[in-house]
């Protein structure tokens, strides 16, 4: 699996190709900048870009834009962005398409290798991985009592963020100890109670879950 990776800090763009790369990704380019990285997403066809949000020169959301606008010219194309912190309008702008293949993880995560690369798989083979920070500040943004999402029971707001970081119902099921049955009634019930339509599509569910609470409704 051929990976652009785009990180400005020496040290840990260094540790995180030797961390793919200790796990079978091959490294197709490293780059610490935004017009790098732009030309590396048009030139070499990666199958997953993992890209930091703010590249030189600007500082700002430089390597969101320059894989965006990469998505645009390719759709579909994945894109894992990494952030120092926590900023909904970036997994709004990652969502926008509709289509999958897309994760947004706070930099901390990648110091736990298992949940980087399984991020990373994730997302290149379509998925989602959405960190449970930015999941748990929409869930608190769109919890009023005036909101569908208020009538969720405690359990169906467990089973919802771990839903919307892009985990499968038997992931779900073995991250809380209970049968994927019980899990797919809970499902149930949380699509029921948001009003949107059933999917047995892992990653066409997530969407719609993130795509709701980002929106507030």
């Amino acid at each position: 699996m051929r990976v652009v990776l785009a990180e400005d800090l020496f040290l840990l763009r260094d540790g995180l190709v030797r961390l793919l790369q200790a796990h079978g990704f091959e490294i197709a380019a490293a780059v610490e900048s935004g017009p790098e990285l732009a030309a590396a997403l048009a030139e070499l066809d990666p199958d997953v870009a993992v890209v930091d949000v703010r590249l030189p020169p600007t500082h700002t959301d430089e390597g969101l834009q320059c894989a965006l606008h990469a998505r645009r010219q390719r759709p579909g194309l994945p894109v894992l962005v990494l952030s120092q912190h926590v900023e909904q309008l970036y997994a709004r702008e990652l969502l926008a398409d509709g289509s999958g293949g897309v994760g947004y993880l706070l930099k901390d995560r990648v110091f736990d290798a298992e949940q980087f690369v399984d991020a990373v798989r994730r997302v290149a083979a379509g998925g989602t991985a959405m960190d449970p920070q930015v999941i748990q500040q929409l869930l608190a943004r769109s919890s009023g009592d005036d909101r569908p999402l208020a009538r969720l029971t405690p359990r169906e707001l467990e089973v919802l963020e771990l839903m919307a970081q892009g985990r499968s119902n038997a992931a779900i099921a073995g991250k809380l100890v209970v049968t994927e049955r019980a899990i797919a009634k809970h499902t149930a019930n949380i699509f029921a109670k948001l009003g949107l339509e059933v999917s047995d599509d892992d990653n066409r569910r997530v969407l719609a879950v993130l795509a709701y609470l980002d929106h507030g409704r």
